[in-house]
């Protein structure tokens, strides 16, 4: 979400493009709320706002977890941290839950170092765009 409401990231132009497909297409965007707070907290205030009046409007589904679904995110968190190399955060893991719920692994990230390594449970990897 940074890369397309922060027109100075580098992958801006290719996250644009990538939206615009998804428009012509009818794809259902989905993501989580630690997406939706660390986009938020990354982009300025003027960007921040586009950000989440977009949400606000329906651009994406943001899906709930249950406040139980922590300790799943601590799993994956502990199991793909490799000090001091290599840390899973809470948004990434909250994905990775996602996935493993809906069954989607096509993924719009930057983050392609890590959702490179990141597998189901039944093996499959992500697919990034």
């Amino acid at each position: 979400m940074v890369a397309v409401f922060d027109q100075h990231e580098p992958h801006s132009a290719h996250y644009h493009a990538l939206f615009q497909r998804a428009a012509a297409e009818r794809w259902r965007l989905s993501t989580t709320w630690p997406c939706v707070v660390e986009a938020s907290h990354l982009l300025a205030p003027a960007r921040r706002y586009v950000l989440l009046r977009w949400v606000a409007q329906g651009g994406v589904t943001v899906f709930p977890f249950q406040q139980e679904s922590l300790s799943d995110f601590v799993d994956l968190m502990k199991r793909y941290t490799e000090q001091p190399r290599t840390e899973m955060d809470l948004a990434d893991a909250s994905l990775v839950c996602l996935a493993m719920d809906t069954g989607v692994t096509r993924i719009m990230t930057t983050d392609h170092r890590d959702f490179s390594r990141y597998r189901l449970p039944d093996g499959r990897a992500f697919e990034i765009l």
